[in-house]
């Protein structure tokens, strides 16, 4: 017979026992709730890989043995195979380990109908900020095809008959093609499935949910496009820096520092965009942002133009570093800032509430 109960796990040691898909919950969830995660697991998805780069928890590529359980708070048995994850159990029991029970599953019979994609913009990660839209998309689903910065635990809501497949794309790292995504998603709803392509922003603003939807529509699946709140607007707003302030600017530019000034696959004019007065928000530019600030100056943008770098916006691990645009990539550099991270250059980069500067004009 079990018990349930809440539990407080902040900075206790958590051990998920499974790396892939089915893990993605639990990770999310136990690092949302602050614990110390350690998963067990041969194979792990892109995204417990990125975590585990990112120090946000500990990853052994291996199966989980009788003696890592010992210091454990709580056990999390999470490998998808539920064979597997009742050894798991019983081997918490034979420890006297606190263990999770996996929720039982039931099958369905399956129903034959035509299949769909749903693109999904999830928003910055945090799963409050996922509009109710998208999370009806993902409890209907058949299939959730994510990313690493999606948001994850929002994943505790689909089906316990939905398939989760994650095609995270770490940068410089494990990735999953474009191609082979569209193929996936194709393949699926073919298949007669409902679709969620899951990941995080909004999937039209450097999401390439418009590539998706072409590779559907040319096969002659139904589409539908649910929006999600950009990290471009939402990270500056979860800083507390407004991207607009009557005193001093009128506009925003978003643009993609995927490739450096100069790059043959770059098409933005770095002349036009240092005399453009409005505020400039730099996303997927970490590697780049040395080049970028540089090639601003040299276009005329003041060196002592107030910037900010902001990472991990929306999770528990967010974080800022302040400066100027002369001086932000070192900022960034030395704070050890790894994607996901955006910079944000422009008067507004110095916003306070509390400066009378900042006062609101009346007139």
């Amino acid at each position: 017979m079990s018990f349930p109960a809440d539990l407080d796990v902040r900075g206790r040691p958590v051990l998920v026992c499974g790396a892939g898909a089915s893990a993605l919950v639990p990770v999310r969830n136990l690092l949302d709730a602050s614990a110390a995660v350690t998963v067990f697991g041969p194979d792990p998805v892109a995204s417990i890989v990125d975590l585990a780069g990112r120090r946000q928890l500990t990853l052994n590529r291996r199966a989980v043995q009788p003696s890592d359980i010992a210091e454990a708070s709580l056990v999390v048995p999470a490998t998808g195979d539920p064979g597997r994850d009742a050894e798991i159990v019983e081997l918490a029991r034979q420890t006297h380990a606190v263990c999770v029970l996996p929720a039982a599953t039931s099958a369905v019979a399956p129903q034959p109908r035509s299949g769909s994609v749903i693109l999904v913009g999830g928003g910055p990660g945090d799963p409050g900020l996922m509009t109710l839209a998208g999370l009806e998309a993902v409890r209907g689903a058949d299939v959730i095809v994510c990313d690493r910065l999606a948001p994850l635990s929002i994943l505790q809501h689909a089906k316990a008959s939905a398939e989760i497949i994650d095609v995270a794309k770490i940068p410089r790292g494990a990735h999953t093609s474009q191609d082979r995504i569209n193929a996936i998603l194709v393949e699926h709803a073919h298949a007669g499935r409902t679709v969620v392509r899951l990941k995080g922003g909004d999937s039209f603003v450097f999401g390439r949910g418009g590539e998706e939807w072409q590779a559907c529509a040319s096969e002659g699946i139904a589409v539908t496009v649910i929006p999600g709140v950009t990290s471009a607007t939402a990270a500056p707003a979860l800083a507390g820096i407004p991207l607009t302030h009557r005193q001093w600017t009128q506009g925003f530019t978003v643009i993609s520092g995927h490739v450096p000034p100069g790059h043959a696959g770059s098409s933005l004019d770095w002349v036009a965009l240092a005399r453009t007065n409005t505020t400039l928000v730099i996303m997927m530019g970490v590697a780049t942002l040395p080049a970028i600030t540089h090639e601003l100056i040299r276009c005329g943008l003041a060196g002592s133009t107030a910037a900010v770098t902001i990472a991990d916006a929306g999770m528990p691990t967010q974080r800022t570093v302040a400066g100027n645009l002369a001086d932000i990539a070192e900022q960034t550099l030395r704070a050890q800032i790894s994607p996901p991270a955006i910079t944000i250059i422009g008067a507004v980069a110095a916003f306070r509430p509390l400066d009378p500067a900042s006062a609101t004009d009346e007139r």
